[in-house]
Order: C-alpha cells, then sequence, then structure tokens
C-alpha cells in the first residue's frame, strides 16, 4: 500500500498555507494548488548578549558570560511527527467529503472558498458549518 504524504500547499496571493493531499483538495476547486517547494536545510547564526549566569542550582556567586555568536539549523519542511499546524476543516460537497488542515482564519478561508469552489459545498470548522454556494462572476 502507497502512503500518500500530506503537503504544504499555499494558494496564490495569500500568505496563509493549506496541509492537504493536492489531488484530493483539487477536487473541490477550480484553481489547483501544487505542493510548496520547501528550501533545503541552513545554518543560521545570531548572537547572544553579555550576560550572568549561576554555576548550579542556589549559587550566589553569579559568572559572566561574554557576548558570543551562536549558530543553529533551520528547517523550513521539518515537523515533528504527524503535528500538523493550524485547525482542521471539512469540505463536503455531497459525493466527496475531506479533511484539510489550514492555518488561516476562518473569514479567510470562507473568502477565498467563495471565489474558488466548483459547487455548493458545506465547510465545517471548529465551530459552525457554512453552506458556500461559489460566486458566479456577477
Amino acid at each position: 500500500m502507497t502512503v500518500i504524504p500530506i503537503e504544504k500547499c499555499t494558494p496564490t496571493g495569500k500568505d496563509w498555507s493549506i496541509w492537504c493531499i493536492p489531488a484530493n483538495f483539487n477536487y473541490f476547486v477550480n484553481t489547483d494548488l501544487v505542493a510548496d517547494v520547501e528550501e533545503g536545510t541552513t545554518n543560521s547564526e545570531s548572537s547572544v548578549k553579555q550576560h550572568e549566569r549561576r554555576l548550579y542550582y542556589n549559587d550566589i556567586i553569579k559568572v559572566n558570560v561574554d557576548g558570543h555568536p551562536r549558530q543553529y539549523m533551520t528547517d523550513p519542511g521539518r515537523k515533528v511527527g504527524a503535528a500538523l499546524p493550524g485547525f482542521s476543516f471539512i469540505l463536503d460537497d455531497g459525493t466527496e467529503k475531506r479533511q484539510f488542515t489550514t492555518n488561516a482564519d476562518v473569514k479567510d478561508l470562507h473568502a477565498y472558498l467563495l471565489g474558488d469552489l466548483k459547487k455548493k459545498t458545506k465547510l465545517y470548522t471548529n465551530g459552525a458549518r457554512y453552506t458556500i454556494t461559489p460566486d458566479d462572476g456577477d
């Protein structure tokens, strides 16, 4: 059995993303989403200011630590376990019912779907259910 991974997809011109299997989400919308291309791991550097530190718990003598650079690794595509950011939402058009995850506000997601859905669809969020009838271009 082949496992199809969930991918991060960002709608054109939006600053939020949807985590989905693109083919499943594209069933509901006119404009196909494609998976984002994540850049690889990079090393970054920041500077640590001079500060005081105790050598051990309840130590009464403080030691000065000079300012120094700190290097750390950044990996934008890394995730811990199966955790996905944001909240889950469900799209149901009466034929297909699929669950996705997004980090958008509900109003932004609703506005996006209103302009891009193929047909009348129910949007289930953490709170209410919305029945979205797509714009017909008027």
